[in-house]
């Protein structure tokens, strides 16, 4: 595994996926590995993966063209802010199930190391939809390094919320 030569780092564009990019920026420019950002836009309501039954809904919006094409351009903001001119990086948009994308790129690519933020999802959102670096975890055939986030302001609870507005962060002893 080591020295790592190839590191994949997925953002869906949050503030915790960009702590993890920070992480896997760090790790490139220590082992002058090479960085893979990629985003995995998702299947819009009526692709032909979301059939169920005998019709798909259609939803007025962008089509999918133009959600890769935005994707890539965000992608391209982030890279050109976030990753120092001074690593190799590349970055690709992929079409579907984020977990699934992302499995499968880190193993066409024979990446060394996957880093992936996790959102802090809580309570029955993470029992209905689970979390996509869970999925990773089971899914990766490489290693992979989760970067814990503090939970975003909508998942948390008013009594993790400070007077001022922030959130508060409690340490769980060992």
């Amino acid at each position: 595994m080591l020295p790592l030569k190839k590191i994949l780092a997925p953002t869906d564009f949050s503030e915790p996926s960009y702590a993890a990019l920070d992480h896997a920026v760090e790790l490139a420019a220590h082992f002058d590995a090479e960085l893979c950002l990629l985003h995995v836009v998702p299947f819009s309501s009526g692709s032909p993966a979301d059939f169920t039954g005998m019709t798909a809904v259609m939803t007025a919006g962008p089509s999918d063209a133009e959600r890769r094409e935005d994707a890539r351009r965000l992608l391209h903001e982030v890279a050109a802010t976030r990753v120092p001119p001074s690593l190799t990086m590349r970055y690709e948009v992929k079409m579907g199930y984020a977990d699934k994308e992302i499995a499968c790129l880190a193993a066409a690519e024979n990446c060394d190391l996957l880093v992936i933020a996790t959102h802090g999802l809580s309570g029955w959102r993470h029992m209905v939809f689970g979390s996509v670096a869970e999925a990773i975890v089971r899914q990766a055939r490489c290693p992979v390094l989760t970067v814990h986030a503090t939970p975003i302001a909508e998942e948390a609870t008013p009594a993790g919320i400070s007077a001022a507005g922030e959130m508060k962060r409690e340490r769980v002893p060992c």
